[in-house]
């Protein structure tokens, strides 16, 4: 990781507490701090007991690694996991848009409310980080999970200017879509070329942003060391066009269940319920108080621009051609092929 001799102070004999720590952001920032860096101990939270106990299974060569059950939902559970904790990456959240949709208070209570227990509790406590892990459909949100994590942000941001003298620095971090992350497109389309298709798209002139895992935690903790709090980092990222995606995986996959590509076909369904057809990594209004940093964007940085810069909008941006996206997915171990897929 670039400039990891600099984070290797910053990490070194610190407490460590990642919430959410389960998930695929979580996890694989767990694991990059814990393989890679100093820590005196990094504390995984999450409500999932059975995946705690499978991620403890994995890092059983490290001693300074803590698993803890709990929900963000409760401040108590939250005061004890962050006791005498130096940095706190909170990236626990429900994130599907179709389930937030038909649950809403659900998603307020866990994406608004329980962030800010957490921010409650980072300043009980006197952490000295908390970093907020955000999404870009935050930016102009249309769906009830935009809504909650355009507020959780709100609320991280917020903080950093009513937390008077007490020394914690909050900021986020927002991602576009990461690649293979749990409930991702890929294993969904995957399982449909299986069965012979069709392959499903809410529109074929749908764009999203992209990054992989490894980019999505290099930008958290990349964002974490520079942080003087307020700020938002994003990784300048590319884009693709979906329906490009989803050729690139019939193309790869169809042959593996013998089944020719041209005979899987792919199905408009429409947009779904709070779905964007394109996504935003920042509003008009932010692009006025963002600096351009070698591979990120940092809205609020003190080197801001003095005047509006262009929106970075899913469809008006760099798009990845089907060799890029093939070569993409196959660096990331996406394109993967496991023996026992073939007998299925």
């Amino acid at each position: 990781m670039k400039g990891q001799s600099k984070l290797k102070n910053f990490f070194k004999g610190k407490k460590v507490l990642i919430i959410g720590g389960t998930g695929t952001i979580g996890s694989g920032l767990t694991e990059v701090i814990l393989k890679n860096f100093p820590p005196a101990v990094v504390r995984i939270l999450s409500n999932d007991e059975n995946a705690l106990f499978c991620m403890k299974q994995g890092l059983k060569n490290f001693p300074n690694a803590r698993f803890l059950v709990g929900d963000v939902r409760d401040k108590e559970r939250m005061r004890w996991a962050a006791r005498d904790i130096d940095y706190v990456f909170h990236s626990a959240a429900l994130k599907h848009v179709s389930l937030c949709e038909y649950n809403p208070f659900d998603a307020v209570e866990t994406n608004v409310l329980g962030t800010q227990n957490i921010i409650e509790v980072c300043l009980e406590e006197k952490v000295k980080r908390m970093i907020f892990i955000g999404t870009d459909k935050a930016v102009f949100p249309t769906s009830t999970m935009g809504a909650t994590k355009l507020l959780a942000e709100r609320l991280v941001l917020d903080a950093s200017a009513y937390k008077g003298k007490i020394p914690v620095i909050f900021s986020c971090v927002r991602f576009g879509n990461v690649l293979g992350s749990r409930g991702s497109i890929i294993p969904l389309i995957k399982g449909q070329i299986s069965q012979g298709g069709p392959v499903t798209i809410t529109d074929r002139a749908a764009t999203r942003f992209i990054m992989s895992t490894e980019e999505a935690v290099r930008l958290v903790i990349k964002g974490a060391s520079l942080a003087k709090g307020g700020e938002i980092f994003i990784l300048k990222m590319p884009s693709v066009k979906i329906i490009d995606l989803l050729r690139v995986l019939i193309d790869n996959f169809a042959p593996f269940y013998n089944l020719k590509p041209e005979n899987i076909s792919i199905e408009e369904i429409g947009l779904r319920r709070g779905e964007k057809l394109h996504e935003d990594l920042m509003s008009e209004q932010e692009s006025r108080y963002a600096a351009h940093l070698e591979d990120m964007l940092v809205i609020n940085h003190p080197k801001r621009a003095r005047k509006k810069t262009e929106r970075f909008s899913s469809d008006k941006n760099i798009f990845l051609g089907k060799g890029e996206i093939e070569n993409l997915l196959k660096a990331t171990g996406l394109l993967k092929r496991r023996k026992t897929d073939a007998h299925r």
